[in-house]
């Protein structure tokens, strides 16, 4: 068994006296665990530390600084762009997922501060009761995701389609820099401020907002507050092809009326409904009669989606799901009309609400995405464009992976297309493999193990990894034609490439200043 690099034995003791032995993991199952993502595996860590709290954690970073020890954040684990995921073996993993308290929910000020480990489910179960919500509240993973790494890689799902990614909802954060200190963004920054606003000179809170833990290791995250919109309508359809599903979702967008928008492909609409169990079934239809305002309507609801069942999507082809909120019955039921009659003046034909009705009843489920029904590994990518380029760059996507068409089938190999919106000018287009491979411990250790007991568990195929590979590469040679931005930049997406002189420059600049050693999290975003 691999020990840790002599460096890391003297930093062990040190640290253990700081945070308590039981908080500094040595042993090589945990250092490997914690050194690979969705996708990649990197060198394996030298130490697995779990502070508690942001004094802690100073404490942490100042004496792994004093001992020159690479430094890696590590919050969920639900990268798949190796953000937290090195080639340096021995550096220091930070697990964030101990520091996961709410500290504050303030109804008067409209504000939640939280510590960066906390879980976007553990954020709404927290607000929910005040009858308030951040106006992004979180993605499809925000069970295990946490608002820090949230916040690092930035994301896309629920609440985006209105008020943008997570950055949005930002007002102050509290961070630790490499050597220790503790900087505060926007008012919290002032002398005696609070964490109220973000806005006051230069906006130093965007400045660690999709860094990737390059500058720096959030520690404490405050949120502004809306009221919980009261009333919600979720709407179905089935779109002609992809042309007319791109027109449609660049033309909710424009509405502003669209708090969520997907749209999947026939694949990946097939498979989703492959993975999903009988039990699951059940599970998403309890949810959805206690989401529903009273029992009747509850019932109500139950019935129509026991009776649609699965065979809604059977002829479905492109489906487009929308969903939109507001604070009275008669709000949604007019942005519900319009969204109804924009997406049919489309072609789309409506068909039952089942998915986006299940995603907003329960939406933040297990993660039993993260293989294939058969037991498939699974890794998306993703672009996002402007609205009037979605469709071509949709396309130029789709005939790439057409040229593909019969090696993947030959190797049986799937793709999808997953499609949504962020706020009024963002066409985000996320391509999904699966592939037969062998999947890692990550896999084991993050679904459920009722769903792992029933996929296969496949041999490692190196042949096929290296055809994943290869494709991504092409899709990022796309993505960069169309401009493409992205989210969860890590060691994947041509960040530093891509950056004009200047621009480059000055990040470089920041990146010295805050972390002259090159330190933290190095490598990650080119730097």
């Amino acid at each position: 068994m691999a020990e840790p690099a002599p460096i890391h034995l003297a930093l062990a003791d040190r640290l253990a006296q700081l945070i308590g032995a039981d908080y500094v993991a040595r042993d090589e199952d945990t250092r490997r665990a914690m050194s690979e993502d969705v996708f990649s595996q990197g060198g394996v860590a030298g130490l697995v530390v779990a502070p508690a709290t942001t004094e802690e954690l100073a404490q942490v970073l100042e004496a792994a600084h004093q001992a020159g020890a690479i430094i890696v954040p590590r919050g969920g684990g639900m990268s798949y762009t190796s953000g937290f995921v090195t080639d340096q073996a021995g550096a220091v993993v930070i697990d964030m997922r101990r520091m996961d308290q709410v500290i504050s929910v303030s109804p008067e000020d409209m504000l939640v501060t939280v510590q960066a480990g906390a879980t976007w489910a553990a954020l709404q179960a927290a607000v929910a009761p005040h009858g308030l919500r951040t106006p992004f509240w979180g993605p499809l993973s925000g069970l295990s995701s946490t608002i820090g790494g949230g916040v690092s890689q930035l994301n896309a799902f629920f609440g985006a389609g209105i008020w943008g990614t997570t950055s949005e909802s930002v007002t102050c954060i509290t961070v630790v820099l490499a050597d220790g200190s503790i900087l505060r963004t926007g008012s919290a920054g002032t002398t005696g401020g609070s964490p109220f606003f973000k806005h006051y000179g230069p906006d130093l809170t965007g400045l660690f907002c999709g860094d990737c833990g390059a500058l720096g290791i959030k520690a404490e995250i405050t949120l502004r507050l809306i009221p919980a919109p009261s009333h919600e309508a979720h709407l179905s359809f089935a779109m002609p092809d992809l042309a007319t599903t791109a027109r449609a979702t660049a033309a909710l967008a424009r509405t502003n009326l669209a708090s969520e928008v997907c749209a999947f492909d026939p694949n990946l609409a097939k498979i989703r409904m492959r993975r999903a169990s009988l039990l699951q079934d059940v599970k998403t239809l309890a949810a959805v009669i206690g989401a529903q305002k009273n029992m009747f309507e509850g019932v109500k609801q139950g019935a129509k989606m026991a009776l649609a069942g699965r065979g809604f999507m059977d002829d479905a082809g492109f489906t487009l799901h929308v969903i939109t909120e507001g604070t009275s019955q008669a709000q949604v039921e007019e942005a519900a009309r319009t969204l109804r009659d924009l997406i049919k003046g489309q072609g789309g034909r409506e068909i039952e609400n089942t998915i986006p009705k299940a995603m907003r009843a329960a939406p933040f489920t297990p993660l039993n995405n993260i293989l294939g029904p058969d037991g498939e590994r699974w890794v998306p990518i993703h672009g996002i464009v402007p609205l009037s380029q979605g469709e071509a760059c949709w396309q130029a996507l789709d005939d790439l992976f057409a040229a593909y068409g019969q090696d993947f089938e030959a190797r049986g190999m799937t793709s999808g297309y997953l499609v949504t919106t962020i706020s009024t000018t963002g066409f985000l287009i996320e391509p999904v493999f699966f592939w037969p491979d062998a999947r890692y411990g990550i896999h084991e250790t993050t679904l459920e193990p009722s769903y792992l007991a029933k996929v296969p568990k496949l041999p490692a195929n190196a042949d096929n990894a290296a055809l994943v590979d290869e494709v991504r590469g092409k899709i990022l040679d796309i993505f960069e034609r169309f401009g493409a931005t992205h989210f969860q930049i890590g060691r994947t997406y041509r960040f530093a490439q891509t950056r004009e002189p200047v621009t480059w420059a000055l990040l470089k600049a920041i990146k010295a200043h805050l972390d002259p050693d090159h330190r933290m999290n190095p490598g990650v975003l080119g730097l």
